[in-house]
């Protein structure tokens, strides 16, 4: 029968002499045999008697692998071979039959036979060993862009084995190898001649990776967590690790197949994408995203106008802290049990020294709660309207001033001169100095109650009864501290 009609026969002929015992010798072909899984082995020995035996009788014989309670285990009986060994004898020769040959199959075999003289037992060992391989495909690169497959087993087959390649369950051609392109999607397996149910696990590229999340359930901070990355490939993929920064090209993290957080911090959330690569392909999977909960950390306060409050204006005192989920905010004023406001920002209007203090914002989320640094805001006094008001009225009343001194001085140049002859000086006298008149002006420092005080003084009549001009004088205070009227 051909192997390519019946399978793959592996004969084991006895021209080797393996052992003697007592002029009794057991001869096996070879030691070492190699057997595709899936086909059938023949295993045959001789016999050969002592000189002067002739006459004695095998009276039993079968072949073992294993003893079992000091008794060797006739391979007929054993249950791992139910159905599928037989063995036969014809004279001094015998032979073993094992069909559907399995990798479990893989033994030391020894023929053992007793003789009609009680207590002759004799064993052929050391004895055949069998090595079950099944057909693997081997991946090897040639170039940049082809891929050589051959279809190989563990050890080498007897005879000459026919080799079938099939892609994605078709026949495409026979021979020992097969030449594919990289990155090909398709699956190549390989067939050995005469036995179709036997043939070698296909090889492929990787199918589009998933990604596993362990635990499954919310992630805070501070806890385990395992990313998996898994494909179906062969040969097997190897597997590496990205994490998106919002750049375009994704950072690198790991090339194992797990990716492993022993305390996930807020900075790990993010965008997560495996590869998984072999000699025939690359895929990567689609991205998963990382949140990680974790309660506020500490505010942060920022107030508008930065600069002191004036009276009667407003400003706006806003709170912000990182936190996932976001944090809701309250306001309070130090010393005080009730909030003053809740919300991200505080907005004080028309403020007044009793709003001066220190105050200070909590964020509170599910995850926990975070207060601010106290912030001390104060008032400066009156606003910048209320002093130009004040400047407006001094500037007001300085010209009103002004103008009557300028009045007085008009009315007394324009008035007729006296009656009464002018009396010529002696020589020796001296005209008496003209006496001042005076003008004060006063303005109260509030500026609310502005009250414009004057005095004016006349002239004491002269000591003589000459004319003489009159000096007229007159002074102005202003008495304020405001800033607005400085």
């Amino acid at each position: 029968m051909s192997p390519s009609a019946g399978g793959l026969v592996v004969f084991l002929l006895s021209v080797q002499v393996i052992q003697s015992q007592d002029g009794w010798r057991v001869n096996y072909d070879q030691t070492d045999v190699c057997a595709a899984k899936g086909s059938r082995v023949f295993i045959i020995c001789d016999i050969t008697h002592p000189p002067g035996k002739d006459h004695l009788d095998i009276k039993d014989r079968f072949w073992f692998t294993k003893e079992k309670d000091g008794e060797h285990v006739d391979l007929r009986t054993d249950s791992e071979y139910s159905g599928r060994v037989k063995h036969t004898c014809y004279s001094k020769s015998c032979y073993m039959i094992i069909t559907d040959v399995r990798e479990s199959d893989s033994a030391e075999y020894k023929f053992r036979f007793m003789t009609n003289k009680p207590g002759e037992k004799y064993t052929g060992s050391p004895g055949v060993t069998l090595n079950v391989t099944g057909l693997q495909v081997q991946v090897r690169r040639s170039d940049s862009t082809w891929l050589e497959l051959t279809c190989h087993s563990s050890c080498v087959l007897s005879g000459r084995p026919e080799y079938v390649w099939y892609k994605n369950g078709e026949i495409i051609k026979t021979g020992s190898s097969l030449p594919v392109s990289s990155g090909s999607t398709d699956r190549y397996s390989c067939y050995l001649g005469g036995y179709w149910d036997q043939r070698s696990p296909a090889v492929y590229g990787p199918q589009r990776p998933s990604v596993s999340v362990s635990p499954s359930a919310e992630m805070l901070e501070g806890d385990s967590v395992t990313l998996t990355c898994s494909t179906d490939a062969n040969p097997a993929a190897n597997y590496t690790w990205y994490k998106q920064d919002g750049t375009s090209d994704p950072r690198l993290l790991s090339e194992e197949p797990q990716l492993v957080f022993s305390s996930i911090q807020s900075s790990d959330s993010g965008l997560y994408s495996c590869t998984a690569e072999n000699q025939l392909g690359r895929k990567t999977s689609d991205f998963i995203s990382i949140d990680v909960k974790y309660g506020p950390q500490r505010p942060s306060v920022s107030v508008s106008p930065s600069a002191e409050m004036l009276e009667g204006g407003s400003v706006t005192l806003t709170c912000s802290a990182d936190a996932n989920p976001a944090a809701n905010y309250t306001w309070y004023k130090e010393h005080e049990d009730s909030p003053r406001a809740s919300g991200q920002i505080f907005t004080i209007t028309d403020f007044t020294a009793e709003h001066s203090g220190n105050y200070y914002c909590e964020a509170q989320n599910e995850m926990g709660r975070s207060n601010s640094t106290l912030r001390l805001i104060t008032s400066s006094g009156k606003g910048a309207s209320n002093g130009w008001t004040a400047a407006f009225a001094s500037t007001s009343a300085i010209f009103l001033v002004i103008i009557m001194i300028l009045t007085v001085l008009m009315i007394r140049k324009k008035s007729p001169p006296s009656s009464r002859p002018a009396e010529r000086p002696e020589n020796n006298a001296q005209i008496p100095p003209a006496e001042p008149c005076y003008a004060t002006v006063s303005f109260s420092r509030n500026q609310e109650d502005l009250l414009l005080y004057s005095n004016v003084s006349p002239a004491r009549p002269p000591r003589r009864k000459e004319e003489v001009e009159e000096v007229l004088y007159s002074r102005v205070n202003f008495e304020s501290s405001g800033a607005a009227s400085e």
